[in-house]
C-alpha cells in the first residue's frame, strides 16, 4: 500500500449560478490534474450554492440543471481519473427538505457515496436536512471520512472517526459573503487544529471565498500545525500530501484510549494514598 494520498485543496467564490459555478469547478480540476493529484476537494455547496446566503429557499430551485451540471462533473472525473470531493444539494422526497451533502465522486466517474451533513444550525433546519451517517472510504491505503462545516463544533463525530482508525477528514465549509472578520476569523481553523491534534488526523479544509471570507482554506498535518493555507478571499488551490509513514509530536498516545474507554485519569488502579483522599487537609 502506498500510504501517500496528493490532495488538490480549492477554493473559489460559490454563487448561486450553478453553471457558472461549473466552469469554476472544471478549471480547477483541470490544473489539479496536472499536479497529479489523486483527490480534488471543494466547499459545502460548491456546486448547488448555498441556501439562505446566496437564494433564500428552494422555491422554483432548478434541481435538473443541478442534475444535468453534476453529471458533467462525474463524467469529468472519470476522463481526468481524479476522485472528487464535491459540495451540493441532495433533494429528497416533497416536502422534506434536502440535504446539505458532499458527493463522494469516483476516477470512473460514479458517486462512491455521498455524506449528509449532520448538524445543521437552527436558520439552516428550516432549509435542509441533517443527515443520519458517517462515510468512510479507502484511498491509496488511507481510511478517509467527509465532515461539513458546523459538524466540527462536536467533538463526539471526530472520536467516533478515531474509533474507526480514520486518518484523514476532509471538511467543506461555507463560511463567505460576511460584513468582515467575526468570530469564525478566531475559532474555525483553530477548532480544526484541536481536532487534528485530539485525534491525530490529517485534515483538509476547503472554505468558499467571496466578500467576506473570514478565513482561508488550510491543511493540517497530525499535531495539529497548519502545513499551509490559501490566500484569504482569492480564488486557488494548495497541493499537500498525506504521508502515514511521517511521526509526529503525539503526547496522548498510549492515553488516549483511557479517555475514549470512559477512564478520566490515567492513575495506576489500586494504588491507594490518605494523603491524595482527603482533599481538605494540608
Amino acid at each position: 500500500m502506498a500510504e501517500k494520498l496528493k490532495i488538490a485543496t480549492c477554493q473559489f467564490a460559490v454563487n448561486r449560478h450553478i453553471k457558472r459555478n461549473t466552469r469554476q469547478i472544471r478549471e480547477i480540476l483541470g490544473k489539479a490534474k496536472k499536479t497529479k493529484a489523486d483527490i480534488v476537494h471543494f466547499p459545502e455547496c460548491a456546486l448547488s450554492g448555498y441556501a439562505g446566503v446566496e437564494f433564500a429557499n428552494f422555491d422554483g430551485f432548478n434541481w435538473e440543471l443541478l442534475r444535468a451540471e453534476t453529471q458533467k462533473i462525474m463524467s469529468y472525473a472519470k476522463e481526468l481519473g481524479l476522485w472528487i470531493i464535491l459540495g451540493s444539494t441532495h433533494p429528497l422526497t416533497h416536502p422534506n427538505k434536502p440535504h446539505n451533502c458532499l458527493y463522494l465522486i469516483d476516477p470512473d466517474g460514479k458517486i462512491h457515496d455521498r455524506y449528509d451533513k449532520r448538524f445543521c444550525m437552527k436558520a439552516e433546519s428550516r432549509k435542509y436536512t441533517p443527515g443520519d451517517h458517517f462515510v468512510t472510504f479507502n484511498i491509496n491505503g488511507i481510511k478517509c471520512s467527509l465532515l461539513i462545516c458546523f459538524d466540527v463544533r462536536f467533538p463526539e463525530l471526530y472520536r467516533e472517526l478515531y474509533k474507526l482508525s480514520v486518518k484523514c477528514i476532509f471538511q467543506s465549509f461555507y463560511n463567505a459573503r460576511q460584513k468582515g472578520p467575526s468570530i469564525h476569523t478566531h475559532i474555525m481553523r483553530q477548532s480544526m487544529q484541536c481536532m487534528a491534534a485530539s485525534n491525530g488526523f490529517w485534515v483538509s479544509m476547503a472554505n468558499a471565498t467571496g466578500y467576506y471570507s473570514p478565513y482561508p482554506s488550510c491543511f493540517i498535518q497530525p499535531d495539529g500545525v497548519i502545513v499551509k493555507q490559501l490566500s484569504q478571499n482569492r480564488a486557488g488551490m494548495m497541493i499537500n500530501t498525506v504521508d502515514l509513514n511521517e511521526k509526529f509530536y503525539d503526547p496522548m498516545a498510549g492515553i488516549r484510549e483511557l479517555a475514549i474507554a470512559g477512564r478520566l485519569d490515567n492513575r495506576p488502579k489500586g494504588r491507594k494514598d490518605r494523603r491524595s483522599a482527603d482533599r481538605k487537609g494540608l
